[in-house]
């Protein structure tokens, strides 16, 4: 018999969910308070009531065999027999729980049939309890019904849910069928690629982690999804994750699946886009009443994740924005809901790693059959920090005073509390302006709790001009959640700023948290051109003792790379003195060879200063600058800017760890030269200081970890822009004299150091 595992929530939920979207508010404060108001009910049960029962039932249909599980609050003893008791609590008023009571019986009903049938029970009771977080008020829906009414029930959800199922396990017949005689898409295997590949099928067969250093050029994308493409035929993986941090390398992930089609694989593919890139509305505003995408979208979500199931295997942006508008459901919740029924997820990193937005409807048993596939793995040391680090300022509170002061004395009077203590906080900070602890900020976090509570209530209303009120909300949250996971990989610091304060709680070594958030996953791969040095990177991504690393060499000749060191001096205080022999030096390079060049700066500050004596100089050259904020319509204008036929000498101003130095493909002509000026170094701040000072404290060099290696990462990626191909040729120029230091020699690739 064919199997398919859910769980109880997402089962109800795809049946009797209804209604519209909203801003997801008192989903959070559900989360946060839900595990105390449980514990507090449970506290009033009697000797012999059980809490926290975990209850399992397989349920045959047409031929399938539904395993359901779930675990329910409460079973109580009463006169009548056992009672299923399922407790639901907000602080938004209990009258906003009502509009999901049909999920809330069909949850508890499904409860009491496996207790019914477990126990051979005639009939079990049924009791709602809700709970009023703030006021403490409780309400409580009883009934009664006997096993036949309950098997009946629960056929009727089952038989509502099994075209999705079905539909899934078609799929999944023909995506193995495909995938068995699917060819390697390439005639043969570059230098290095079967070496990778065959680490990633080892590591996703052996349930490790794997943290892969393979050069540009190598294919990694294809090196990783096509081992685990494999796996996936041979029933080890049921779901692919392929994490990027930018879009351009989500591209390169959607060009491979789309290869990979073309030898007659059949998987369905699902590209997640930001809710901001996709949202069909002029403002992003999640409510019913300015949306209506929006509005009623639980009613026709289930009939456009069906349709697009049925009809289409790679779903790009464009593809879900079509079926979205066909359907008239919000596009990126679509992708959302649509993302737990395919066979790979192409998205952000946060949808896994972030505890803010991570896609937390990934069942314990999905992923142990799930592997990650993390692109690009460098930058998730730094967008790990940020992820768990959480900030919040007295400005809005302060605002929201004064807005709420006559309308709503409640939420005035929350915001004025945390503004009294940011007062305080200020005069803490005397004239350093400044405060730093080793503790969370427990008072702080106490008052916060408080504001969300009575903010929820007034968001629950609806209505207009709320956004300053749900802003502060969502980081009031953020924050209290963030202060849940602090310890001693953390600091908290105040900074002074005219007359606002900020308060951040900072993650200093985000590597535990990262690893409890890929715990559970069957396998996780981490790879990048530049995760070098691995000791660092298996470090701060959290590897164990068995986790594996491979180190693939590079697939080019030496020769086609004319790797130049200039020793000229780029720190910061002799910037001003060295930039017209910088200028000078850049030019030498563009008048060797008609073509295309990028040359790489430290900051936007320092590259104004060298373009403006360059074209003081030169004036005659053609270039194109990278300015900060680029819309997506200006970066293609900028990379199409490289064209393989130009006429004229093309000169490209960009920055180092920005959107041109990593994760773009110039093959061939496209680009013959690459300068990077500087060894990378962030700039000096209290931040990488305090990075750099924890290391310190955990017996390592700190200033390597804050500052030597994220800056060399960024020259090796922009470095690595050049040779992209067997027939690519170019000349790197690496101007800093630190270059011909050992200790930052050591850290340039080997095809660089002859």
């Amino acid at each position: 018999m064919t199997v398919v595992h859910i769980s109880v929530r997402p089962l109800v939920e795809y049946v009797f969910r209804s209604g519209s979207i909203d801003s997801g508010f008192r989903t959070a404060t559900a989360m946060h308070e839900g595990t105390r108001i449980h514990q507090k009910v449970q506290r009033s049960y009697q000797e012999g009531d059980q809490k926290e029962v975990y209850l399992k039932a397989e349920i045959p249909h047409d031929g399938i065999v539904y395993q359901i599980e779930g675990r329910c609050d409460g079973l109580i003893q009463t006169e009548h027999g056992w009672m299923i008791d399922e407790i639901k609590s907000t602080s938004a008023g209990l009258d906003m729980l009502e509009g999901g009571r049909d999920v809330h019986w069909a949850q508890a009903q499904v409860y009491a049939y496996i207790v019914a049938k477990e126990q051979a029970l005639a009939q079990v009771g049924v009791q709602l309890t809700y709970v009023d977080t703030v006021s403490g008020e409780e309400r409580r829906y009883n009934r009664s019904l006997t096993r036949t009414e309950l098997t009946d029930f629960v056929q009727s959800v089952v038989s509502q849910y099994a075209p999705y199922a079905v539909l899934r396990l078609q799929n999944g017949r023909e995506r193995d069928e495909s995938i068995r005689v699917l060819p390697f898409p390439f005639d043969t295997y570059r230098e290095g690629q079967r070496k990778l590949a065959g680490a990633v099928y080892g590591a996703v067969k052996e349930k490790k982690k794997l943290f892969a250093k393979a050069p540009t050029g190598i294919g990694k994308t294809m090196s990783t999804l096509f081992p685990s493409v494999k796996a996936m035929g041979e029933g080890l993986v049921q779901q692919i994750f392929y994490l990027t941090a930018k879009t351009i390398t989500r591209t390169a992930a959607e060009q491979a699946l789309s290869l990979l089609e073309n030898k007659g694989l059949r998987l369905q593919a699902l590209t997640i886009t930001a809710k901001d890139k996709v949202c069909f509305q002029e403002e992003t505003n999640c409510s019913k009443e300015a949306c209506p995408f929006a509005d009623g979208y639980y009613d026709r979500i289930n009939g456009a994740v069906l349709d697009i199931l049925s009809h289409e295997t790679l779903m790009t942006r464009q593809v879900l924005e079509q079926y979205a508008r066909k359907h008239r459901v919000c596009p990126f919740e679509f992708s959302l809901d649509t993302a737990y029924g395919v066979d790979a997820v192409i998205c952000d990193y946060n949808y896994i790693f972030d505890p803010r937005v991570s896609l937390k409807r990934l069942i314990e048993e999905q992923k142990k059959r799930t592997v990650l596939l993390v692109d690009e793995a460098h930058n998730l040391v730094d967008r790990g920090r940020e992820m768990f680090s959480a900030t919040i300022g007295k400005a809005e509170f302060l605002q929201l005073k004064r807005d709420y002061k006559s309308s709503n004395r409640a939420i005035a009077g929350a915001a004025d509390a945390i503004n009294k203590y940011f007062i305080e906080l200020r005069k803490a900070c005397g004239d350093d302006r400044q405060q730093l602890s080793k503790e969370p900020p427990e008072e702080l976090a106490g008052l916060l709790e408080s504001f969300a509570v009575e903010a929820e209530r007034v968001l629950a209303g609806g209505g207009e001009d709320r956004q300053l009120l749900l802003d502060a909300y969502f980081a009031a949250q953020n924050f209290i959640r963030t202060a849940k996971l602090y310890d001693s990989r953390y600091i908290t610091y105040a900074e002074v700023q005219r007359s606002d304060v900020t308060l951040r709680m900072f993650c200093l070594d985000p590597s535990y948290l990262l690893s409890q958030a890929d715990k559970g996953f069957r396998s996780a791969v981490f790879f990048s051109a530049t995760l070098s040095p691995i000791s660092y990177y298996r470090d701060m991504l959290g590897a164990d003792g068995e986790d594996y690393s491979i180190s693939v060499p590079s697939p080019f000749r030496r020769e086609q790379l004319d790797v130049r060191i200039l020793p000229v001096s780029t720190r910061y205080h002799d910037r001003e003195r060295t930039r017209e022999q910088i200028a000078d030096l850049l030019f030498e390079m563009f008048s060797e060879r008609l073509g295309n060049y990028m040359v790489f700066f430290p900051s936007y500050q320092y590259l104004q200063s060298v373009y403006e004596v360059f074209m003081e100089k030169y004036p005659g050259m053609r270039t194109i600058v990278q300015g900060s904020g680029m819309a997506e319509d200006e970066r293609e204008r900028f990379l199409d800017a490289f064209q393989a036929d130009n006429r004229e000498t093309l000169a490209g101003f960009a920055v180092l760890g920005g959107i041109f130095s990593e994760g773009i493909d110039l093959q061939g002509d496209r680009l013959i030269g690459v300068a990077v000026v500087g060894v990378g170094l962030p700039q000096l701040g209290l931040e990488r200081n305090l990075i750099k000072e924890h290391f310190n404290g955990e017996g390592k060099n700190g200033y390597d970890y804050a500052y030597v290696l994220p800056g060399m990462n960024k020259v090796l990626q922009a470095g690595g822009r050049l040779i992209r191909s067997e027939q690519d040729e170019g000349v790197l120029l690496l101007i800093d004299d630190r270059f011909r230091q050992p200790h930052y020699r050591n850290l340039l690739p080997a095809e660089w150091k002859d």
